[in-house]
């Protein structure tokens, strides 16, 4: 039996040292639940957090560290040695019951687990192990897993996370070797991507494994069925990723992004989360006394994207130089930092305007996606339609085009940018927050294509009427 009283109080100490970990976002929803009656559910419960899958779904998930104790003294880190916060330390079957118990009752779909270091990597990787054993072979856990795995632990203990865990993790920390070096002297840069170079390896030679069981087939007679083979046995199928922290040292976007793309293309990893740095209680000097602002993780995001889906390198995503478009416009900043006032896509586009306009009926697919504007699906399924008739404004409409963003940059059937592309102020116009504050249109104003702005309103009186007005079929 479990002290519950006490357990209850670990798991508000290891839940809440588990949030700085962006690798299981939160959705951000507002605390309710069901005290007195009103409705069922809660989303107070401490440690449960919803992240989302490629598809879009929400998945609720148990994130905690097994222990906050850690034998390291990582400046960034509320949770080093030299840190004057509450300690506490699950055991592996608390970890176990706590998971089925949100489980079975519907709180939870899975469970991210990292660590602070206790005793060695070793030691400490082991626990985290036997937590997904447990869960796997004793109990037939058939939820997600996701373990932080330590990449100074031995290359056994990693290749045996990946046996039982859906998707593994090791952060870099920081985007530079010589970042790591000053502000965790501990880590060791070259562990890191030794640990993640192998398990590139394990998960490869399991995904070859899977594809070569179904190829091949043992027939042992003739009109005899087919032998059955022992299914070749899983690694981390969700793969692997990794975090950033962004903001604990004076690293441009422009470095982030090019470790980044180095990072996906060298050990094929599903996901590089950014993490804005947090000030910390008691901080080193050599750290800053205020975090940097969220949007600049939300655009190292969205560039991200750009690298991962529109076929953008990371040295063309940010500009060298300064890119102003005039006094009222908005500006790109220098010294490889992304700019803060518009998406990087928009960004690109305006500083390579001689590319634009683009044929939306003739252009490739690869031009396509580098319009403002058109996602993925977007452009997919506008390739589909062209194939039938020539595309118009109309059309770009019913797939939820924001057609403001995009009709600047495209020529359609029945549309042409005109000098709307060469405007100073375009900048201005398209970036959120900028531009004319909307009117309310005039009742007897000539109504607007659905395509086009309408023009400002301006006060007037209607003339008298003798007689009743014709219809117009503008309105009809």
């Amino acid at each position: 039996m479990f002290d519950l009283p006490k357990l209850q109080q670990k798991l508000a100490i290891l839940a809440d040292a588990a949030k700085y970990d962006a690798s299981c976002s939160s959705s951000g929803t507002a605390k309710r639940h069901s005290v007195g009656g009103r409705g069922i559910g809660s989303t107070e419960g401490s440690g449960i957090c919803h992240s989302y899958a490629p598809d879009g779904r929400c998945i609720s998930l148990l994130k905690i560290l097994f222990t906050n104790f850690c034998l390291y003294d990582c400046l960034y880190c509320v949770n080093r040695v030299s840190s004057n916060v509450p300690r506490a330390r699950f055991t592996v079957d608390e970890v176990v019951q706590l998971t089925l118990g949100f489980y079975r009752r519907n709180c939870i779909e899975g469970l991210f687990l990292s660590s602070g270091i206790i005793q060695s990597p070793d030691y400490t990787m082991e626990q985290v192990v036997e937590v997904a054993r447990v869960l796997r072979e004793v109990h037939d856990f058939r939820g997600y897993i996701h373990l932080k795995t330590i990449p100074d632990a031995s290359p056994d203990l990693l290749a045996r996370a990946g046996l039982y865990a859906d998707r593994l993790s090791i952060n870099v920390e920081l985007p530079t070797v010589e970042s790591l070096e000053a502000l965790a002297p501990e880590k060791d840069s070259a562990a890191i991507r030794r640990s993640m170079a192998r398990l590139r390896v394990h998960i490869d030679d399991a995904r070859g494994a899977r594809q070569d069981a179904v190829k091949s087939s043992v027939i042992s007679l003739p009109q005899s069925l087919n032998a059955r083979r022992a299914r070749p046995p899983r690694f981390a199928p969700g793969g692997q990723s990794t975090q950033m922290i962004v903001g604990a040292d004076a690293t441009s976007d422009s470095t982030i992004l090019q470790a980044s793309a180095t990072l996906y293309s060298a050990y094929q990893l599903r996901r590089v989360y950014y993490s804005a740095f947090s000030p910390i209680p008691d901080a080193s000097a050599r750290l800053p006394l205020r975090q940097p602002p969220l949007m600049r993780e939300h655009r190292l995001y969205q560039a991200d994207w750009l690298i991962r889906f529109y076929g953008f390198a990371h040295d063309e995503i940010v500009p060298d130089s300064v890119a102003s478009s005039g006094s009222a416009g908005a500006s790109v900043p220098s010294g490889g930092m992304l700019a803060l006032d518009m998406d990087p896509k928009l960004a690109w586009a305006i500083a390579h305007r001689a590319q634009f306009p683009v044929d939306v009926n003739r252009a490739s697919r690869e031009m396509l996606l580098r319009v403002p504007g058109l996602g993925v699906k977007a452009v997919t399924r506008m390739l589909q339609a062209r194939r039938v008739r020539k595309l118009r404004a109309d059309d770009l409409l019913r797939l939820h085009v924001p057609l403001k963003k995009v009709l600047p940059f495209v020529v359609l059937a029945d549309h042409q940018p005109g000098s709307s592309l060469d405007a100073v102020n375009l900048a201005a116009r398209l970036s959120s927050g900028h531009g004319p504050a909307p009117l309310q249109a005039g009742l007897f104003d000539e109504p607007s294509p659905p395509w086009q702005p309408a023009p400002a309103a301006t006060p007037k009186l209607a003339p008298p009427m003798t007689a009743a007005p014709e219809r117009s079929t503008a309105w009809a």
